[in-house]
């Protein structure tokens, strides 16, 4: 499970270090606790980022006891070009979608 925490840490902050550069605003926030057992959030800003995420414990209690989180991010990068990221983490690894990122043959 750290390693699935881990690489959504890393593509946060991959993200947060392409605004670094700008000034930008938060136009919506919101955080929700869903049940004891998991959590949604979703956040938009005046540069074009939204990011929105669900998570939910999957077999509580059980040695397979795992987070299963999914969600999206928007960006427009550095090229002006409107990026989309899908994913889903779980307890089989990080599964990032997106229309920009290789695809494995």
């Amino acid at each position: 499970m750290w390693h699935t925490q881990a690489w959504l840490l890393i593509i946060v902050l991959s993200i947060c270090g392409i605004i670094s550069a700008e000034h930008a605003e938060i136009l919506k926030f919101e955080n929700e606790k869903l049940d004891s057992d998991g959590y949604a959030f979703s956040f938009e800003t005046s540069d074009g980022i939204s990011r929105h995420e669900t998570a939910k414990l999957q077999h509580a209690g059980t040695p397979q006891e795992a987070i299963s989180v999914q969600g999206s991010v928007n960006w427009v990068g550095p090229d002006g070009v409107q990026y989309k990221l899908n994913y889903l983490a779980d307890e089989n690894g990080f599964q990032p979608q997106g229309e920009h990122l290789p695809r494995m043959r």
